[in-house]
């Protein structure tokens, strides 16, 4: 009887876990652009004119749109944007339009998990409202289609086209600060951490340990005496090559700093440490 009732059961269990998989009428698009040193992305579905008309009748004029279809359109950027005199800060957004005749004005959103428009629309939450020129698309698009164009190391265009239409929004970055600040990083040499990762490799695999000492040395002197940790492999380094005295001095002032910052395990184990080295002085 148990099996029978299996038997019974499973194609029903089957039958209810089976789907039908068919293309959707709107397929799901991801843009990612490099603009300058920024990432953007826009993640949007695509409908299709399919015959109608799209502007002023399918989408009607002065009312908002989720620009898209299905899920709302998410604008990523993890740089700021500016937008003539406002600016897009750093994040995600979902991106809003109401078309116009003559000018469009696009919103960006900071919710963006919802389906389509809110269902409570809060203008407490548009991070940025943008207006740009509607213009005729000389090359007709079947497809909603959202891209960047002219781009340039500060600057680039968002563009929409869609049957006819076409509209530009224009933007810029601060590419310049952030290519000046990457020079003067690179070129004032090595940060503290940098040094201590090398000679903390260094160590670990028991490379050249004269080299690692000197860049944990170097770590220490940029970090200041505070950063116990470091101290501490300045320390390991100096005994492992021969200088026990240099080592315990190193030690104590690392078991200092970690008293002083209550870290009990690096107390103890500069203590372990300076007993073994002071036998071999």
């Amino acid at each position: 009887m148990k099996k029978l009732l299996f038997f019974l059961v499973l194609p029903l269990s089957l039958s209810i876990q089976a789907q039908v998989l068919t293309p959707k009428a709107s397929p799901a698009a991801k843009i990612y652009q490099k603009v300058g040193l920024a990432d953007l992305i826009i993640e949007y579905s695509r409908p299709s004119v399919n015959g109608r008309v799209i502007f002023g009748e399918l989408i009607p004029y002065g009312q908002m749109w989720r620009l898209g279809a299905n899920e709302n359109t998410i604008f990523s950027t993890n740089q700021n944007l500016f937008f003539g005199k406002d600016t897009l800060y750093t994040g995600s957004y979902a991106l809003f339009a109401k078309p116009g005749e003559s000018s469009w004005e696009f919103y960006f959103y900071t919710e963006y998990n919802n389906w389509g428009l809110p269902g409570n629309w809060d203008d407490k939450k548009v991070a940025l409202k943008v207006s740009a020129p509607a213009q005729i698309n000389k090359n007709w698009t079947e497809n909603l289609t959202l891209q960047f164009d002219e781009l340039r190391y500060s600057s680039a265009k968002l563009t929409l086209c869609w049957a006819e239409t076409k509209v530009e929004i224009p933007f810029g970055l601060d590419t310049k600060s952030e290519v000046l600040f990457s020079i003067d990083k690179t070129m004032s040499g090595p940060a503290a951490n940098d040094f201590h990762k090398a000679a903390t490799y260094y160590f670990n695999e028991n490379l050249d340990l004269k080299q690692a000492l000197e860049w944990s040395t170097k770590a220490v002197e940029l970090r200041g005496p505070s950063a116990y940790w470091m101290t501490r492999l300045k320390a390991q380094l100096q005994a492992a090559n021969g200088d026990f005295k240099g080592a315990i001095e190193t030690a104590r002032i690392s078991m200092e700093a970690a008293k002083a910052d209550g870290d009990q395990a690096y107390v103890l184990a500069n203590q372990k440490s300076i007993e073994e080295w002071s036998k071999n002085r």
